[in-house]
């Protein structure tokens, strides 16, 4: 798992730490980003985030693109999604038809 960018204390520990009361905060030039790297292809259905507009404010996304490839290089947009104020866990699939997706990276 890799971060664009991280505030102190509120990096990729607290955001897989499954506490609601802590987060990924960047810090840093938008476009803000979550890579997750495999060590062979994976299939892929979907990504789930906890969004909470009540606690993040301006900082909870509105908008989330999702890529995927074989490498950092070959990443293509695979599916994009909009919010208006979430307050819940969101899932992110990774196909319109619900089938998995194979990649090394999302």
């Amino acid at each position: 798992w890799t971060l664009s960018s991280a505030k102190p204390g509120n990096g990729i520990a607290q955001l897989r730490d499954n506490n609601f009361n802590t987060y990924w905060q960047s810090d840093g030039p938008q476009p803000h980003k979550i890579t997750i790297q495999f060590n062979k292809k994976m299939n892929i259905h979907s990504v789930m985030l906890y969004l909470d507009f009540e606690q993040d404010e301006s900082y909870t996304p509105h908008k989330i693109l999702l890529l995927a490839g074989t490498t950092l290089h070959n990443m293509q947009e695979i599916m994009n999604f909009t919010f208006n104020q979430p307050q819940r866990w969101v899932k992110l699939p990774l196909t319109e038809d619900g089938r998995s997706y194979r990649a090394h990276v999302v």
